[in-house]
C-alpha cells in the first residue's frame, strides 16, 4: 500500500506584479561597469599565502587527500585492489599493444609511467588509467598509416624473395605513436589550462556508447588475423573495416591451422574462467588470474627454449617532433576521445562515492601523464572500464591502488620483460577478445533507447554506423556533429501548446493533455518548449496562428492614410461567416475601409466598400491585391480571424535561456500596437534577469512596450487581462503578455 500523501495548503496575499513592480519590490542590482581586460589580469596575477596554497592544492591534488589518508579505513582495500588489478592489467595491457601494432612490452610501459604521474594530477580515486582498446585502436590506425609494412621490405639472405625487417618496422611504429602521444598530452594540458574541459558536455552517453561499441567492432576484427595466423595487411582510412574482413575471409584457406588451436583454446579457457569468477565474484577474495596465469606458463616456455639478454626498462628519449605535422589531427582526436572516456567514467563513480572531479584539472591530468609517459615510451592512456570495476569491487578507495599494481607492473617487467616480447600473438588476440564482451553487451542499449528516447537511439545507431564505416577519428567528428544537429532540431521544431488554468489553483498546464484544466474566458495562453532564436522565430509565429485558430484580416495599405485615421477611433462589425472587419468610425454615412476575402491568410485578398448602412452585408469590391507578408507590418490584430470571445493573448516565455535579435524582432511583431490598433489591455511579461536585460540591450522596450507589460508569473497576467477587461466598457482585442510562470507543463 502507497504511502498517503501529506495535504497542505498555502495562501499568498500580494498585488499584481510587472516586471517593473518586482525590480522595484527586489531591488535589482545594477551590473556596474565591467573591468577592463587590464584590471582582470592584474587581478589574477596577485599572490598572496592562501591563493598560493589553494592553486597548489588545484594543481596537485594529491596534497589534499593524502593528508587524510587512514591507513586502517583505506589500506587493505588499496592494498588487495592493487594487487588485484596488477594481476589483470599486466596481460590486457599486453594484448592491447597488439591493438596499437606495437610490441607487447611497450604496453607493460604504459601501465607503468602514466599511472604514476596520474597518481599526483588526477582528481578521480576510482578509476584505472593505463592502456585503453579504444585509444589503442586508434594509435594502431596511426602507426600502420605512417609505417605500413610494405616500407620495410627487405631480400631475404638464402633468396631473392622479400620479407618484412620487423625490428625496423617495430622500432618506427615507437616512434610515431610516442610523437603522437606526446603531442596528444601538450594539446590535453593546453586545453585544460584555457578551461576547456565543458567539451566532455557535448559527447553525450549514447554517443559515447555507441562510439565505443563500433571501436570494440573495429579491435575485434584487427584481432582476427592473428587469432587465425594470417599476415594480412591492416587497412586504413574509410571503410578500413569493411576492406580488412574482407581480406581475411577471402584468405581464410592459408590459415595456419596451429596457430588458429592455440588461439580458440585460449578463448575458450580465459572466456570460461572470466564467466565464473563473475559468478563466484561475491565468494573469491580476488579473481581467478587465468590470464596471467596463461601469460607465465607461455612465458616459462619460451625462458626454457630460448635465452635471453635484453634490457627490459629503455632509458627515456626525446619525441620526433618532426612528425607533429603528420599526426596533429590523431592527437587532437585521441586528446578529445581519451578525455571524454576518463571524465565519463571518473564523475559516474564521483557521483556514487560522494566527491567530486574537477574536468579541466582531468584534462592538465591525462596531459601530464601522456606527455612525461611518452618520453618513456608509453603510448596514449585513458581509464579502463574493466579494470575500473575490478578496483572498486575489490575494495579500492583511492589511487594508492593504482601505485600498487603499477609497480607490480615493474616487477613484471624486470623479471619477465624480454620474454613478453615473443609470447604468442594469438593467445593475446583471445585476451582483447574476451576482454571486448563488457563493450559489446552495450548493444543492449538498442532495446532500453527504443523504450524510452528515439533520438538518443539514433544517435547511437547513427554514432556506431559513422563510426563502423569511417575510421575512429573521422567517425567521432561525423558523431559530435549529427547530435549536434539533433538538438538543432528538436529546438526548431520543440512542442506548443495552449496552456489552461487547473480549477482552483494559480497553477496553468496544457489544455490538451490534461481533462480537468479549462481555459480562462477571454484569454487565451500560448507557450513554446524551447527558447524563440533565429532557427524557430519564423515557425513560433505560424504555430501561434495555428494554434489559436485565427487568420489574417486586416490591413492597411498606405502610409499616408494610416496617418489619417491614426488618431480615429474603431469600430467592429463582423459577418455572418465569422470574418471580422475593422473599421474607421462612419462619418456623414461614409468611410472607407478593409477586409480580408475567405478565411485562408495565403489565399485572402482584400476588398474594399465605400457605403455602409448600418449592418449591410454586400460589399463592392473595388480591386484585389495581394495581401502583405511583411512581418513588421503585422500585429495581433492582424494575426487572424478575430471574435468576441478572444480579448488577450499571453505568451508563456519561460523556457527562454536567451533571445537574440531575431526573437527580438518577432516579439516586436506580435507585441507592437501603438501604430496599428488599439492601446487597450497590451503587456509584455516576465523571464530571467540575463533575457529581461537581453530585451533592453536590444530596445525592445519603448513608451508603448513597458515592463510593466511584464509580468512575473502566467497568473498575474491572467489577472491583469481579466481585470482590465472588465474594467472596460468595450471590449480590448488585443492583449499580449510574455510571462514566466512558476509552474507550468
Amino acid at each position: 500500500m502507497g504511502q498517503e500523501r501529506r495535504s497542505a495548503s498555502y495562501h499568498v496575499d500580494r498585488d499584481i506584479l510587472d516586471e517593473q513592480s518586482l525590480e522595484d519590490l527586489a531591488q535589482r542590482l545594477d551590473s556596474g561597469r565591467k573591468p577592463h581586460l587590464t584590471e582582470r589580469l592584474k587581478h589574477s596575477l596577485r599572490c598572496s599565502v592562501p591563493w598560493l596554497k589553494r592553486s597548489l592544492v588545484r594543481c596537485l591534488p594529491v596534497l589534499y587527500w593524502m593528508p587524510r589518508y587512514s591507513i586502517w579505513d583505506y589500506g587493505m582495500g588499496d592494498l588487495i585492489a592493487g594487487i588485484t588489478m596488477g594481476i589483470v592489467q599486466m596481460p590486457q595491457s599486453m594484448a592491447y599493444a597488439l591493438l596499437a601494432s606495437l610490441p607487447p612490452v611497450f604496453g607493460l610501459y604504459t601501465s607503468l609511467y602514466p599511472v604514476l604521474v596520474y597518481f599526483f594530477f588526477g582528481t578521480s580515486r576510482h578509476i584505472s588509467v593505463g592502456t585503453s582498446a579504444v585509444l589503442s585502436i586508434m594509435v594502431g590506425s596511426v602507426t600502420e598509416r605512417l609505417a605500413p609494412d610494405h616500407h620495410f621490405l627487405m631480400r631475404n639472405g638464402t633468396n631473392v624473395t622479400l620479407v618484412v625487417d620487423e625490428a625496423a618496422r617495430d622500432s618506427y611504429r615507437v616512434t610515431v605513436a610516442v610523437a603522437t602521444t606526446v603531442l596528444g598530452g601538450i594539446i590535453q594540458v593546453v586545453l585544460g589550462l584555457v578551461r576547456f574541459g565543458f567539451v566532455a558536455t557535448y559527447l553525450s552517453e549514447p554517443l559515447v556508447r555507441g562510439y565505443t561499441s563500433a571501436a570494440a567492432c573495429h579491435a575485434a576484427v584487427a584481432q582476427l588475423r592473428y587469432l587465425v595466423g594470417l599476415s594480412s595487411t591492416r587497412f586504413v582510412g574509410p571503410l578500413s573495416l569493411v576492406y580488412t574482413l574482407g581480406d581475411v575471409c577471402s584468405r581464410l584457406h592459408q590459415a595456419h591451422v596451429p596457430t588458429l588451436v592455440v588461439g580458440l583454446l585460449s578463448f575458450l579457457v580465459i572466456f570460461s574462467a572470466k564467466e565464473l569468477n563473475a559468478s563466484l565474484s561475491k565468494k573469491l577474495p580476488v579473481p581467478i588470474p587465468v590470464e596471467l596465469l596463461s601469460v607465465s606458463l607461455l612465458s616459462a616456455l619460451i625462458c626454457f627454449l630460448h635465452s635471453f639478454n635484453i634490457r627490459a626498462l629503455l632509458p627515456p628519449r626525446v619525441p620526433q617532433t618532426s612528425l607533429f605535422r603528420e599526426v596533429i589531427g590523431d592527437a587532437f582526436a585521441m586528446a578529445v576521445v581519451g578525455y571524454a572516456l576518463a571524465i565519463s567514467l571518473g564523475k559516474t563513480f564521483a557521483l556514487k562515492h560522494g566527491y567530486k572531479v574537477d574536468s579541466n584539472q582531468e584534462l592538465v591530468a591525462l596531459g601530464i601523464s601522456n606527455t612525461v609517459g611518452g618520453f618513456f615510451h608509453c603510448y596514449s592512456i585513458s581509464s579502463s572500464m574493466s579494470r575500473s570495476l575490478v578496483q572498486v569491487t575489490a575494495g579500492g578507495k583511492t589511487q594508492i591502488a593504482g601505485v600498487i599494481s603499477a609497480f607490480i607492473v615493474l616487477i613484471a617487467i624486470l623479471k619477465l620483460g624480454p620474454l613478453f616480447q615473443e609470447l604468442p600473438k594469438a593467445v593475446l588476440s583471445a585476451i582483447v577478445l574476451v576482454n571486448l564482451k563488457g563493450m559489446f553487451k552495450q548493444y543492449y542499449d538498442i532495446v532500453a533507447l527504443w523504450r524510452s528516447s528515439r533520438i538518443d537511439l539514433v544517435v547511437w545507431l547513427a554514432t556506431w554506423l559513422f563510426t563502423l564505416l569511417f575510421q575512429l577519428d573521422m567517425g567521432l567528428a561525423a558523431s559530435i556533429a549529427f547530435a549536434l544537429l539533433t538538438v538543432v532540431f528538436r529546438t526548431q521544431h520543440p512542442q506548443y501548446s495552449v496552456l489552461g488554468q487547473v480549477p482552483g489553483t494559480e497553477i496553468y498546464m496544457d489544455m490538451e493533455k490534461y481533462k480537468e484544466v479549462h481555459g480562462v474566458p477571454g484569454v487565451t495562453i500560448f507557450r513554446s518548449s524551447a527558447t524563440v532564436y533565429f532557427a524557430n522565430a519564423d515557425l513560433y509565429l505560424e504555430a501561434l496562428m495555428e494554434k489559436v485558430g485565427w487568420h489574417l484580416f486586416c490591413k492597411r495599405k498606405e502610409t499616408d492614410r494610416q496617418e489619417d485615421i491614426s488618431g480615429e477611433e474603431w469600430d467592429w462589425a463582423m459577418r455572418e461567416n465569422g470574418t471580422v472587419f475593422v473599421i474607421p468610425e462612419v462619418q456623414n454615412g461614409h468611410s472607407s475601409w478593409e477586409y480580408l476575402k475567405g478565411g485562408d491568410p495565403d489565399m485572402g485578398t482584400l476588398g474594399s466598400a465605400s457605403e455602409l448602412d448600418g449592418d449591410t452585408t454586400t460589399l463592392t469590391s473595388s480591386c484585389d491585391d495581394t495581401l502583405s507578408r511583411d512581418q513588421e507590418r503585422l500585429s495581433l490584430g492582424s494575426l487572424g480571424k478575430w471574435t468576441w470571445d478572444i480579448h488577450s493573448i499571453i505568451l508563456d516565455l519561460s523556457p527562454a535561456n536567451f533571445i537574440d535579435t531575431v526573437a527580438i524582432k518577432t516579439m516586436k511583431t506580435v507585441s507592437d500596437h501603438k501604430e496599428h490598433e488599439r492601446d487597450e489591455g497590451r503587456g509584455l511579461g516576465k523571464e530571467t534577469t540575463s533575457v529581461v536585460e537581453q530585451l533592453e540591450q536590444g530596445d525592445f522596450f519603448s513608451d508603448c512596450i513597458s515592463k510593466g507589460c511584464l509580468f512575473a508569473t502566467v497568473h498575474d497576467a491572467v489577472l491583469y487581462c481579466t481585470g482590465k477587461h472588465e474594467a472596460l466598457t468595450m471590449p480590448p482585442y488585443d492583449c499580449v503578455l510574455v510571462t514566466k510562470p512558476t509552474h507550468t507543463e
